[in-house]
């Protein structure tokens, strides 16, 4: 996997001037030399995409729902090949790889199905009032225009399909930037694409542009809707730069796993501890809705907080191409570094380690601490690492606002069996999704994806996605016989 890779202008395979290496974060070796387009390919990509939207936006369904299917089929025709890609240059275990292109197959096949349902119209009659007799509203939605697709590391096949598969289903052209640490799993998206027929050329472009070129291209006029996945410090920068843009911004997080009283046999509890710790560590906790916060009532914390420990230690870390490997490295060495700094400032403030704290070149160990100070870093932020705190907490209220005590609101998991508990944690929890039985860390790619407060605006899930894309356009009919 040394190869040279081309990105994808206007739907084409091109080169530029200037390449960049791509190195796997569990050994360093180079996983593939990905070519860098230059600034005025990029410009053919964004002049290219602006002439042809009002032909894309007119492509018919069954042209777009065809292309995407195309996709999803040869996704999971190719899916050892394409995990074992995600996993070089990710570092994630190969476990989690071979899932995330699983999700990716669904994601394309959502929206060949939404490509085939969207924008049927809904009528009004308007002779509810005199002065509208004889006329009828018809509602349709049409693209706001060419979307910037802005995607991180984490997921970067899962993540760039959700930019690029709704975009085509609503005839949105789309110009995808993938992160500089990822970009072969994006290019692929590309190479399969380039297999269908009927797209018009530049209704989607793959650039692999160094982050330092970015502004411009957010500024740019002819991009009028900004999908943003990655750091809340990136995300609302973006949007505070082009405020008149349209931006879907999928941001951080720090998930609370809430344990209540009534989720307290012994089934109960090995299931919560078991799925606190696998989705703790998965992915290297390098995902927005990991379970960084545990909140346990008082009642079941004593028989919980070992469950969690022994669960966590008996996580396999180690090489991730290794099939029974659970966590991998971070992305990097410094994010490892990073991860480890916050760990000790919380201990030195004095909060007790209970198992991990350890960190080897770019991987670190799953780590399990309690007595966090709310005024560490590691409470107050997202860790983005192997890293949970878990505090006691005196009841139902207690506990939701305990939840609730952070600047994000992406996901929170309550495991309860009571189904009026589960009804007033979705009234009183401040985030994006309620997960009742289980993580935070669940997510179905059809449904609304997205937080509040800090982390983000707008949703992802195919068919929220299309929304953001596109705007509602009425037609009024007049002199009719209703």
């Amino acid at each position: 996997m040394t190869s040279t890779h081309a990105f994808w202008l206007a739907g084409r395979q091109a080169t530029g001037e200037d390449t960049l290496d791509v190195t796997s974060p569990w050994d360093g070796r180079t996983v593939g030399t990905v070519s860098l387009p230059t600034e005025a390919q990029v410009e053919e990509a964004v002049a290219t995409a602006h002439a042809v939207r009002e032909d894309f936006a007119a492509t018919p369904a069954h042209v777009r729902a065809a292309a995407l299917d195309h996709v999803s089929r040869r996704l999971a025709a190719r899916t050892d090949e394409i995990a074992h890609l995600i996993s070089a240059e990710n570092g994630k275990p190969l476990k989690w790889a071979k899932g995330e292109v699983g999700r990716a197959v669904s994601v394309f096949r959502f929206a060949a199905e939404e490509a085939r349902r969207f924008n049927g119209g809904d009528a009004q009659r308007l002779d509810t009032d005199a002065g509208g007799q004889g006329r009828l509203a018809l509602t349709r939605r049409f693209p706001k225009g060419v979307v910037l697709g802005i995607a991180p590391f984490n997921f970067p096949l899962n993540l760039c399909a959700h930019k690029i598969a709704p975009a085509i289903a609503a005839g949105a052209p789309i110009i995808l930037k993938p992160a500089p640490a990822t970009p072969l799993s994006g290019l692929i998206l590309g190479e399969l694409l380039a297999e269908t027929e009927g797209l018009p050329a530049g209704s989607w472009s793959i650039l692999p542009v160094p982050n330092d070129r970015m502004p411009a291209l957010v500024q740019d006029e002819r991009l009028p809707v900004i999908s943003f996945t990655g750091s809340e410090k990136v995300g609302y920068a973006i949007m505070d730069s082009v405020p008149r843009k349209h931006c879907t911004l999928e941001l951080g997080g720090n998930g609370a796993a809430v344990v209540l009283a009534d989720y307290a046999s012994e089934e109960d509890l090995d299931w919560a501890a078991t799925r606190i710790a696998t989705f703790s560590n998965y992915q290297g906790g390098q995902s927005c809705i990991s379970v960084q916060r545990v909140i346990a009532d008082a009642s079941v914390y004593d028989r919980l907080l070992p469950k969690i420990v022994a669960a966590v230690e008996a996580q396999v870390t180690g090489d991730p191409s290794d099939a029974t490997t659970d966590v991998g490295p971070l992305v990097s060495e410094d994010a490892a570094k990073r991860v480890e700094s916050w760990v000790d400032e919380a201990v030195r403030a004095g909060a007790q380690l209970l198992t991990g704290g350890k960190r080897d070149g770019a991987t670190y160990a799953p780590t399990v601490l309690t007595d966090v100070p709310a005024d560490t870093t590691l409470a107050c932020e997202e860790v983005f690492g192997p890293v949970m705190s878990v505090q006691r907490v005196d009841g139902e209220t207690a506990a939701f606002a305990a939840a609730n005590n952070s600047k994000y609101g992406l996901q929170a998991g309550v495991f309860t069996h009571d189904v009026q508990t589960a009804f007033r944690a979705h009234r009183a929890l401040e985030v994006g999704g309620v997960i009742i039985g289980d993580v935070p860390s669940y997510r179905a790619d059809q449904m609304p994806y997205g937080g509040a407060k800090l982390s983000g605006v707008g949703r992802e899930g195919v068919r929220f996605a299309m929304d953001d894309y596109t705007y509602e356009r009425v037609l009024v009919l007049t002199g009719l016989a209703l």
